[in-house]
């Protein structure tokens, strides 16, 4: 098991070492990840990671390549490797279910623990939520504009080789039925797809050859790549080689929305009226959405997906909102520099409901000593928050395959609570109002 406890930033290792001096290092502390706003003008998030990021809290630990290293680069004293040596996450994580909706303030994630041992947790925590869930948000909105077309991920070329992983899992779980990279399959039981590129057709003396050898290889049910040359040509070599029932082709250039009619009309014509058309180029949601009228069965995405369709990082923060006293009482705290203010204290959070339709996120807020809100306090929302590690390990709905398939069932139920106005794709407004309320 590979540690993951250098992925992190320095200044929490030096914070650590500080506090082991001067006697801070075990005053209790409550960590709150939360978003300011939605980047990009977006009307909603999704939060994905958080699967990977649990697996990756129950690997942080110290072994003696990472404490050597640190001896020798990062100026640590024996006091503090110590500490370090014995490390275990021993407090409570709890949060906003992975696939679920989250807007500005919202309290995704919060840590409660000794202040040594959750503030070393902040890189970690952002890195993995912070891209996983830019990539999910904009996985949701490609999915609306989708409809009921599949949507299939293949932007692994586009990303780092860890990143295309992560990746292709927060697409899954935002609508996304499919990916063409096989440690995403392997790693998160997500289903794999995948055929043959422009390669494959100039690889052989003709374009002919090169379908009658897929279709020998993969049967008549494959997708034949169709531009490598002539498009209208394509086409025909494909029904002359497979016959009707050619499972379908892929269109990956052109002006998508006149190339797919063509192709629907001349495969129509030719009597093959159950091969599928997927279109594969440069696609965003809003390209996708420029499709919907068009005879598109189904699309492939790769760079802007996992870019984050030009939003590549959540902009969440990790920020302390409580910490305990030297006498054991609770103290709210808050940063309150200009334009990046946060509330102090726990928080509970519900999503109230009209018929079944989000009407605003409610935020009850405790200094720290006070009861929190329980779901009874709030017969018209829902719960938000829930328990994703305690006793020192994650609790096992929530990692694995089996995490990645309970957040895409969560995802596939909480986006039908959107009020139609959240689906649209311009920018504005966050869908709902974030609603701060002060526990009684």
């Amino acid at each position: 098991m590979a540690s993951s406890a250098l992925l992190t930033d320095r200044y929490e290792i030096t914070m650590l070492q500080a506090a082991l001096r001067d006697g801070t290092a075990d005053r209790r502390c409550v960590f709150e990840v939360f978003a300011r706003r939605l980047p990009g003008g977006r009307r909603f998030g999704v939060v994905a990671g958080t699967g990977r990021l649990l697996e990756e809290i129950e690997r942080f630990r110290f072994g003696d390549e990472e404490l050597t290293f640190l001896r020798e680069h990062a100026g640590l004293d024996e006091t503090t490797l110590a500490w370090l040596a014995d490390y275990r996450f021993t407090g409570t994580i709890t949060g906003y279910r992975e696939g679920e909706l989250y807007f500005p303030g919202s309290p995704v994630l919060t840590v409660e623990g000794t202040f040594a041992e959750a503030v070393v947790l902040e890189t970690l925590v952002l890195s993995i939520l912070n891209y996983d869930s830019a990539v999910a948000t904009a996985a949701a909105r490609m999915a609306i504009a989708a409809g009921d077309r599949p949507l299939a991920e293949m932007g692994s070329r586009r990303a780092h080789e860890r990143s295309a992983v992560a990746a292709a899992r927060a697409a899954h779980i935002a609508g996304f039925g499919a990916t063409s990279n096989l440690e995403a399959g392997r790693t998160w039981g997500i289903p794999t797809m995948g055929t043959a590129a422009h390669a494959w057709t100039l690889l052989h003396d003709s374009e002919e050859a090169a379908f009658r050898s897929q279709i020998d290889a993969l049967g008549a049910d494959t997708t034949l790549l169709i531009d490598t040359y002539d498009i209208t040509e394509g086409v025909a070599t494909a029904i002359r080689v497979a016959g009707t029932g050619l499972g379908g082709v892929r269109i990956d250039s052109g002006d998508l929305p006149t190339v797919a009619a063509d192709v629907r009309a001349q495969l129509d014509e030719l009597g093959a009226h159950a091969t599928r058309i997927t279109v594969t180029s440069d696609l965003d949601e809003y390209a996708i959405a420029a499709l919907a009228a068009t005879p598109v069965d189904a699309y492939g995405v790769g760079t802007s997906l996992v870019t984050g369709s030009g939003t590549p990082t959540a902009g969440m923060v990790y920020k302390l909102v409580a910490r305990q006293n030297d006498d054991g009482s609770w103290l709210s705290v808050a940063k309150a520099s200009a334009d990046k203010v946060s509330h102090g204290g726990r928080k509970t959070a519900f999503r109230a409901l009209d018929n079944g339709t989000a009407l605003e996120e409610i935020v009850v807020v405790s200094d720290g000593f006070e009861p929190l809100d329980t779901p009874a306090e709030h017969p018209d929302a829902r719960a938000l928050q829930t328990v994703l590690f305690a006793d020192g390990r994650a609790v096992v709905d929530w990692v694995g395959a089996a995490g990645v398939r309970a957040a895409r069932a969560h995802h596939a139920s909480v986006i039908e609570e959107m009020p139609v106005r959240a689906l649209a794709l311009s920018r504005s407004e966050p869908a709902i109002p974030t609603i701060y309320r002060d526990a009684d």
